[in-house]
């Protein structure tokens, strides 16, 4: 947490996984949680956690909703740092929900992911009405394939029809305070600014496209739409590893990645569109730090060792730069 607040990081996101048949989290995973949100606390930084599960876990029956459902309640009365929790993460990918289609070839897991996040949110203002209940956490790409081997929906697919899911359920309160999407580029080289006008992706360079596909599925209901605050809940550019600190990682690199000027670039610039976005209330990237599995994530300001990354101060820069919009 120090080195967050150091490397000039204002929130992070923290996860608990749910496992069918939990209806709290054991004590292990509380006491982690609990020394995660206070040290986050004491620097300063405002700790989110994201509650979700693997497809696995898919929780589809009414049981398994009201357990999810009582497990994220208790860790927000158990958790009084935190007053912002991410209910879901991708549930348009089959990693993390199943099925996605139903056997005619329609949506399934937009219309169960609704159901979770109504049951959620109402036992989250039960315990904690001053919790913001962020929804869903989408992965920013589908194919809207039934019949593919790896069935997905894109973003675009999966709002609209989580929108026709609560319109149909004639639900009179909302499911979520605000909406979380992950608007990571196709790959490290592409830039925030990129838009996406003809296809079903959303990047940052997209918000007014995001803006109008709330706006279709959800306003004149009681959920608002148009008006969602939205929250980038993680982002990240791969940046290649110089050979003085390559003894810090294992595996080998399997996506292209760039140079550390080029993520200064992308996070400045990633930060300036953000603030700029009227509705956009966060930014969160993924990592501080990197991963020391060269096969996972290198996105961080800072190497496996925690030591600065060449991109750090530019992104300190633009982090406290008030004027930026």
């Amino acid at each position: 947490m120090q080195l967050a607040a150091d490397s000039g990081f204002q929130a992070i996101a923290l996860s608990s996984v749910w496992s069918r048949g939990l209806r709290a989290p054991d004590s292990g995973e509380l006491a982690s949680l609990r020394r995660a949100t206070q040290a986050a606390a004491a620097a300063k930084i405002r700790p989110l956690v994201a509650v979700y599960s693997f497809s696995s876990n898919t929780p589809l029956s009414e049981t398994d909703r009201s357990n999810f459902a009582a497990y994220t309640a208790a860790l927000m009365r158990e958790l009084p740092e935190v007053h912002d929790v991410i209910v879901g993460n991708e549930p348009n990918l089959n990693l993390f929900w199943l099925p996605q289609y139903n056997a005619s070839g329609g949506d399934a897991a937009a219309v169960s992911f609704e159901e979770l996040l109504a049951d959620t949110y109402d036992a989250v203002k039960q315990a904690r009405p001053d919790v913001q209940v962020i929804g869903a956490g989408l992965a920013p790409r589908g194919s809207d394939n039934a019949a593919s081997l790896r069935p997905t929906h894109s973003p675009t697919g999966f709002l609209l029809d989580l929108g026709a899911a609560f319109r149909a359920s004639h639900r009179d309160r909302p499911i979520m305070d605000a909406l979380a999407i992950h608007p990571y580029g196709e790959s490290a080289r592409i830039p925030p600014s990129f838009e996406h006008p003809r296809t079903t992706s959303i990047g940052i360079g997209d918000y007014a496209k995001l803006v109008a596909l709330l706006s279709r599925a959800f306003d004149g209901t009681a959920q608002p739409g148009r008006t969602l605050p939205i929250v980038y809940g993680e982002y990240g550019v791969e940046t290649t590893i110089p050979v003085a600190k390559r003894r810090l990682y294992t595996g080998t690199e399997v996506v292209p990645t760039v140079d550390e000027a080029t993520q200064a670039r992308y996070y400045a610039l990633a930060i300036r569109l953000a603030a700029c976005q009227p509705t956009v209330e966060l930014l969160l990237f993924f990592h501080v730090q990197d991963e020391p599995r060269l096969e996972g994530l290198q996105t961080g300001v800072r190497y496996a060792d925690g030591s600065a990354k060449s991109s750090l101060p530019a992104f300190q820069r633009a982090a406290r730069d008030d004027t930026r919009c």
